[in-house]
């Protein structure tokens, strides 16, 4: 195999540490007498999700076994690290009311609605590693260090938005409710462990060995399953029944 995966992808990966800085800024910020405060578990676990980013920067990529690492913590455990850290919370409650009905009067628009469905999030997914592995693609970024990094981006920004559609903290306009994020979750395992197992039996268009390629499909298919667990314990911790149950309730009659 020719090319190294390293070149150039941490200082595109690093980024997100200086989006720490800033949201440990804003959640110090919201600590301060009278504002409120700020969860400690949430700054912790946004936290993790930027240290696991840094770990896949400098983690070294190039073969196919370090490249499946890097998907599984920067496509999976990193983003829902990021997304329990609640961010998009801790934004609307640093910024101004003005600024804050502004940002919530976009993500009513349909663009974003569209973008932050179970569905959206599973096609990007799901759909960006089946063309990175059936297609020529993976070979492209073995000659090109800025298509890999680019790659990274979107399994980065790709695997954010399907665990906020699934679990995100964060209160969103027209939400899925939890039987079709189930749904969708289960598709998502399915579609891992189909692509693992494909990869295992050497039917991807992947330059590797064959020991690496049955390496790679194995960690695709356990650390995936791992993850995806991860990701539906957290769909359980975030369910807010009680809320559902007060929107059912009937309005009581003026006397």
């Amino acid at each position: 195999m020719t090319g190294q995966h390293g070149d150039g992808v941490g200082p595109l990966l690093l980024v997100p540490l200086l989006v720490f800085w800033v949201y440990l800024a804003a959640a110090l910020r919201r600590r301060e007498p009278g504002r409120g405060g700020w969860s400690h578990w949430r700054t912790a676990s946004f936290g993790a999700g930027a240290a696991l980013l840094a770990v896949a920067a400098v983690l070294p990529g190039h073969d196919l076994v370090g490249h499946m690492w890097r998907h599984l913590l920067v496509g999976m455990l990193a983003p829902l690290g990021l997304v329990l850290g609640a961010p998009g919370t801790l934004a609307l409650r640093t910024v101004r009311r003005d600024v804050g009905r502004v940002a919530l009067r976009v993500l009513r628009h349909p663009v974003p609605r569209m973008a932050a469905h179970p569905v959206t999030g599973l096609l990007l997914t799901a759909g960006g590693l089946y063309l990175l592995h059936l297609t020529p693609l993976y070979r492209a970024t073995l000659a090109h260090p800025g298509l890999h990094g680019l790659v990274l981006l979107h399994f980065l920004a790709s695997g954010y938005l399907f665990t906020w559609a699934i679990a995100g903290p964060d209160p969103g306009p027209h939400r899925s409710g939890v039987p079709l994020r189930l749904v969708v979750l289960g598709l998502s395992v399915a579609a891992h462990a189909t692509l693992a197992q494909l990869m295992y039996a050497g039917l991807v268009d992947t330059a590797a060995p064959v020991a690496q390629l049955r390496a790679a499909a194995t960690l695709m298919y356990y650390g995936g399953d791992l993850a995806e667990i991860l990701l539906a314990l957290a769909l359980l911790v975030t369910w807010r029944p009680v809320a559902r149950r007060a929107r059912s309730e009937p309005t009581p009659s003026p006397a």
